[in-house]
């Protein structure tokens, strides 16, 4: 997702790999003891390693406002051996967060996956250049060397392409880039992916071995695939289809979404404390790379027009468009592939207890670069 720091991943691997297995159960736990008054179990499937990608739903159970809604939320951290998608599947896990391309990926394939809330409203992808190379837009890409990621981590970037008039494959030479951001840095490529909450700040958390600071904004460009306007939607929150036909459990999920949506509202308006609880859950990352993190996050999903978590419709449509032009999916999904009812009843909760949904002015916070992110 992004996410993308794979030295760090490898740290917590084998407790990623306990995480995917579930311990061995058969099925994540959904019932209440009713007659005990226990609070529910169930359990949200995270993307990728703790970090502040995350940290709407580690502040919501830091805040207790799972608590509040009677749930009790075991959150399991991914990994690049963790496919959320199929955790959930399997009944390890009730929620799961992705990207959108790769749930309608698995529902291509006749997988009864759902998305109940879109929580992220912008696409977070890049392509960085050096201001020197003079390359300020996608249109300026033709012949050069565009550093991207494999795996459905490239359409963005080939719809981009497309609209400019170039086909990926002629008109530009495409580098599969590894997690890192060493070939940008090396200059071994014109263009290197980003996301704006991680690569581009591991660029900015380097020295510049010619003057020996750290490279600055000034120094780059940063080209947003949601500018030019090929953004695919990100992270989004998932369950089984046949699990959110019961009634009692869209009743679950609009308990779960409006605890989550107060975490997330809570990190948007407290930057510094989110942070913390994160690095409290996960301290492999370093605090400076986490806030820097925390705040980018923050931008991906506000201002939120419709309300935090509900899906646009035409941000649905252009996810699902590029998705089939390149070959994620063979057939355009069906209506069913998302649903905001559960979304707007918990945005509509969130916001009868006076919290703001929208965030309509909402403005990035400074955030002060580390060495390494330490």
């Amino acid at each position: 997702m992004s996410r993308r720091f794979l030295l760090a991943a490898l740290v917590v691997l084998v407790s990623v790999l306990v995480a995917g297995c579930g311990g061995g159960s058969s099925e994540s736990s959904g019932e209440t003891d009713k007659s005990s008054g226990a609070k529910q179990k169930v359990t949200l499937q995270l993307k990728w390693v703790t970090q502040a990608q995350f940290a709407g739903y580690y502040a919501a159970k830091a805040k207790g406002y799972y608590d509040e809604e009677g749930l009790d939320v075991n959150i399991k951290i991914g990994g690049p051996s963790i496919t959320p998608e199929q955790v959930v599947l399997g009944k390890q896990a009730e929620f799961g967060i992705d990207w959108l391309p790769s749930l309608l990926a698995a529902r291509d394939t006749g997988q009864n996956l759902v998305n109940i809330a879109q929580v992220f409203g912008k696409s977070g992808m890049t392509e960085l250049t050096w201001k020197d190379s003079n390359i300020t837009s996608i249109g300026q890409m033709r012949g050069k060397k565009v550093g991207v990621w494999c795996c459905g981590n490239e359409n963005e970037l080939y719809a981009a392409l497309n609209k400019n008039g170039m086909d990926p494959k002629k008109d530009v030479t495409i580098v599969n880039q590894p997690f890192n951001m060493d070939l940008f840095l090396q200059r071994q490529v014109d263009a290197a992916a980003a996301m704006t909450y991680n690569e581009l700040a591991q660029v900015l958390e380097t020295k510049n071995p010619k003057t020996g600071k750290l490279y600055q904004p000034s120094e780059l460009n940063v080209i947003k695939l949601q500018d030019a306007g090929t953004g695919m939607l990100e992270d989004g929150v998932f369950v089984r289809g046949d699990w959110i036909k019961d009634k009692d459990n869209q009743e679950t999920a609009k308990k779960f979404l409006a605890a989550s949506f107060k975490g997330w509202i809570y990190c948007r308006d407290h930057v510094t404390e989110c942070t913390q609880i994160v690095l409290d859950n996960g301290p492999t990352l370093g605090k400076g790379h986490q806030t820097w993190q925390m705040n980018e996050i923050n931008a991906l999903i506000w201002p939120a027009p419709n309300g935090i978590g509900v899906m646009d419709k035409a941000d649905y449509e252009q996810t699902a468009k590029i998705a089939q032009q390149f070959g994620v999916i063979k057939k355009a999904p069906s209506a069913d592939a998302y649903r905001t009812d559960l979304a707007q009843e918990a945005v509509d909760e969130v916001s009868a207890e006076g919290e703001n949904v929208n965030a309509n002015d909402f403005k990035k916070v400074s955030v002060k670069v580390t060495p390494k992110g330490a």
